[in-house]
């Protein structure tokens, strides 16, 4: 299963690019809302009960989210910015500038449809069915 995490609503409308492509391949996801800064403990919770291979975090400004879900888990984590301001550069950097053995893949601003397709590629190693739907 793939989660997808956005750190307020305003995200909802990216989140949903990425939505489209997996409910279309028939792959199941979690959509949760749930900032980094402000709902901190919920996040921990969360992680820690999540069940997923995957997640994807989708956050503009400071976007925190993706770093702050790669410093808990030891799964992968797909990054994407928001332009929110500054044309989603800052949030593009936020997310690219990961501290060694933090890793967070990161795709274009405002792009979840690929951080949907290299979810499912990811996920493609544990379940090779998967290769079939790209």
């Amino acid at each position: 299963m793939i989660s997808i995490i956005i750190g307020s609503e305003s995200d909802r409308k990216i989140a949903e690019k990425a939505t489209a492509i997996l409910e279309e391949k028939g792959i199941k996801y979690d959509l949760q809302v749930i900032s980094a800064h402000r709902n901190y403990k919920k996040l921990d919770e969360y992680l820690e009960n999540s069940n997923s291979d995957v997640f994807i975090a989708i956050a503009g400004l400071s976007a925190a989210l993706p770093g702050i879900i790669a410093a808990k888990t030891k799964r992968p984590v797909i990054g994407v910015p928001v332009d929110v301001k500054l044309g989603g550069l800052d949030a593009l950097l936020s997310i690219v500038q990961m501290p060694k053995g933090v890793p967070v893949a990161c795709v274009g601003i405002d792009n979840s449809q690929n951080a949907a397709w290299l979810a499912i590629r990811i996920l493609g190693l544990k379940y090779p069915e998967l290769m079939d739907k790209l």
